[in-house]
């Protein structure tokens, strides 16, 4: 496993984390699996960890909560979210700060998240979803400075909503975020543009999320594919999402080399870029577990097809269903 600079923090953070939103909020989520599955990525070296409020009520901080006591000699770091107030997700233009994120608010939720996890403080707290025109106003700057200075945390950052990695610029400008958790995959190259070039130049960390594309570049995905009643992904893998979403997938296929599958390409693209902290896919199975964090010591992929996946950038813009 290698290990990267969390932007200011000085931390040091496995360069492929893990994202809990799959254990506790997808369906075919087992938790004694998922205990498993978490439980080999620290003996394997991760360290870093995304979670939320909102990913199962708080299921997916107790089950995180239980690994670091499991593993008291290990430093292991811990983030999770403010979900919005209005449980909108993602916010839009209209939604004001008071309706998604009042100052006493944000207090309240990190203490139900403490309580979720058994922890006293976490290393990194983030907004859920963002509103830059929200950057400038002191309410919410003022309250996370109070829990930097009670110790309840060590960072603040912002998740951005997805297909906006620009509506983050001002809050970054207020010199106050510490890191930055974007969508970043070989379809989604848009945050290259300005968004990785400022993080670098103000040393704010970048979390690239969704990495497989919500599963399209896993390859397995079929124009025909169905989710169980309730899960979130039939409402976003809507036909007009589906299909091009396979399609382009599988114009993919001809560029995996021999012995690699995609998702191990699509993991090592993320990889080839330094702007990158850490990359948090989804894992519910200890075989996940391995083929993900297998890519860290595997590295980033030739220049060749680096350049030939470039030309597979997907420019889309937010829709009614891209949640």
């Amino acid at each position: 496993m290698k290990y990267r600079a969390f932007g200011r923090t000085c931390w040091q953070v496995s360069d492929v984390g893990y994202g809990l939103w799959g254990v506790a909020g997808w369906t075919g989520a087992d938790d004694e699996q998922s205990r498993q599955a978490m439980q080999l990525s620290v003996d394997l070296g991760c360290n870093f960890f995304d979670t939320a409020l909102a990913y199962g009520d708080g299921k997916s901080e107790q089950l995180l909560g239980a690994l670091v006591r499991a593993n008291p000699t290990k430093k292991l770091y811990v983030a999770t979210k403010v979900p919005p107030k209005n449980r909108r997700w993602p916010s839009r233009r209209e939604f004001k700060l008071d309706d998604v994120f009042p100052p006493e608010y944000i207090r309240e939720s990190l203490d139900i998240s403490l309580k979720h996890l058994g922890m006293s403080s976490v290393d990194l707290l983030q907004f859920h979803v963002w509103e830059d025109s929200w950057a400038e106003d002191v309410r919410w700057q003022n309250a996370v400075a109070d829990l930097k200075k009670q110790g309840l945390i060590r960072a603040i950052g912002i998740s951005v909503n997805r297909w906006e990695p620009t509506n983050v610029v001002r809050a970054i400008n207020t010199g106050l975020i510490d890191a930055v958790q974007v969508i970043y995959n070989i379809f989604d190259q848009n945050p290259e543009d300005e968004l990785f070039p400022l993080c670098r130049e103000k040393n704010v960390a970048v979390i690239a999320r969704v990495p497989f594309d919500e599963g399209t570049l896993t390859g397995t995905l079929t124009k025909d594919t169905k989710w169980p009643e309730g899960d979130w992904r039939n409402t976003y893998f809507v036909p007009k999402n589906l299909i091009p979403s396979v399609e382009r997938a599988e114009n993919l296929r001809p560029l995996i080399p021999s012995g690699m599958t995609m998702p191990e390409m699509a993991m090592r693209f993320i990889l080839a870029n330094p702007d990158v902290a850490t990359i948090i896919p989804g894992m519910r199975k200890p075989a996940h577990v391995r083929g993900n964090l297998a890519t860290s010591d595997a590295g980033p992929l030739p220049t060749g097809l680096l350049e030939q996946l470039r030309q597979h950038r997907w420019v889309r813009t937010p829709t009614e269903w891209s949640q």
